[in-house]
């Protein structure tokens, strides 16, 4: 190579140099500030607002008759969360509160905010609707009439069953000690009156006075009344009475598992309790309608119809009910239709009967 031209490759170099440097410089001043804000933001990213915002919990309140608890809170609602979950990708909040039918029914009349309610009585739904909480017979347009789930009533004795109760006409025995739920404040208590009249007018031939006859035996024999079907059940464990009526649900599992030392007597005629299931349209806001509208069809789903059974509550579907063992068959089984329905049973037998007659002729 020649002088000249090493001498163009010479001052090439340098300018190529001297550009380099100018682009380090420029690089150096563009990424300094980056790297400081990149550096800041990695700082203070934990406590940007958006960071950790995400869908807002979705709630609904929900109010139940005593005996559901266990049923709703461990299996229900986490089924129908995760469901919820996995179809929208929201959470949703299930709160919970269980009493005795006619006492959630009361705290609904007085403005608790619950959205819905499931009710011990279909006559406690028309309590409701009479105080403006719920449109009139709006839970029978709900699936089968607004009706969730069923059980018989029973009665449980102690071990061995030493007063060899049979049937329901046993509890009118003489010296027999009875423990009843409260009718004021029981939705059982009010199933178990006509589970009494009813097994008394059946083996009467269909006579009234023969239902009239047993409920003045039957309560001449209650010892002890307690708010709910479940405080019931408390009082019998802690040596109160003779024998219970109640829910076959409240006892039946429990039994089973032996973790109750009781035994459960089957009448071979008792009656079927149904529960009923209310919105409070009023509570709802348009904003949550989807997720209750979604909530109220997962109720009668399948799924949740064997969670019920899964807990000893009897499916509104009978094939569901064929998939469990532990459901033994009833002979003669009666349900609330058989005498008019709530709107006639309430005033002809709770109030005419039970309250005006029964209780007068046995001075209470």
């Amino acid at each position: 190579m020649g002088r000249g031209a090493l001498a163009c490759v010479k001052e090439a170099c340098s300018a190529l140099k001297l550009h380099g440097k100018h682009l380090l410089r420029w690089f150096k001043a563009l990424l300094a500030p980056l790297f400081f804000i990149a550096l800041a933001l990695y700082a203070i990213w934990p406590w940007l607002p958006f960071v950790n915002a995400r869908a807002p919990t979705r709630t609904i309140i929900f109010y139940g008759f005593s005996i559901t608890g266990e049923a709703m809170n461990e299996a229900v609602f986490p089924a129908f969360q995760e469901k919820w979950r996995r179809e929208t990708g929201e959470s949703v909040e299930l709160v919970g509160s269980f009493a005795g039918s006619g006492t959630i029914t009361n705290q609904l009349i007085m403005g608790v905010p619950a959205d819905l309610a499931l009710l011990a009585l279909e006559s406690d739904a028309q309590r409701l609707a009479a105080a403006g909480v719920i449109e009139p017979h709006s839970w029978r347009a709900l699936p089968h009439a607004g009706v969730v789930n069923r059980s018989p009533f029973v009665v449980v004795v102690r071990p061995g069953n030493p007063l060899g109760i049979t049937s329901l006409l046993d509890l009118g025995q003489p010296g027999l000690a009875l423990v009843h739920p409260d009718p004021l404040t029981s939705g059982a208590a009010n199933w178990a009156i006509l589970a009494e009249y009813g097994a008394g007018i059946r083996h009467g031939g269909g006579d009234p006075a023969a239902g009239v006859t047993l409920l003045q035996d039957t309560w001449r024999n209650v010892v002890a009344q307690a708010a709910s079907a479940r405080a019931a059940l408390t009082q019998f464990q802690n040596g109160f009475g003779d024998a219970l009526i109640t829910y076959e649900q409240d006892v039946l599992l429990d039994t089973l598992e032996g973790g109750l030392a009781v035994e459960i007597v089957y009448p071979p005629s008792t009656i079927l309790s149904e529960h009923t299931l209310v919105v409070a349209q009023r509570n709802v806001d348009e904003e949550e309608a989807e997720l209750i509208d979604g909530f109220v069809a997962f109720l009668w789903s399948d799924e949740a119809q064997r969670l019920f059974a899964d807990y000893g509550f009897r499916s509104v579907d009978n094939e569901i009910n064929s998939e469990f063992d532990y459901f033994p068959a009833i002979a003669d089984p009666f349900f609330v239709d058989d005498f008019g329905g709530w709107e006639t049973a309430g005033p002809q037998i709770i109030d005419a009967v039970w309250k005006e007659q029964v209780l007068s002729e046995i001075g209470r």
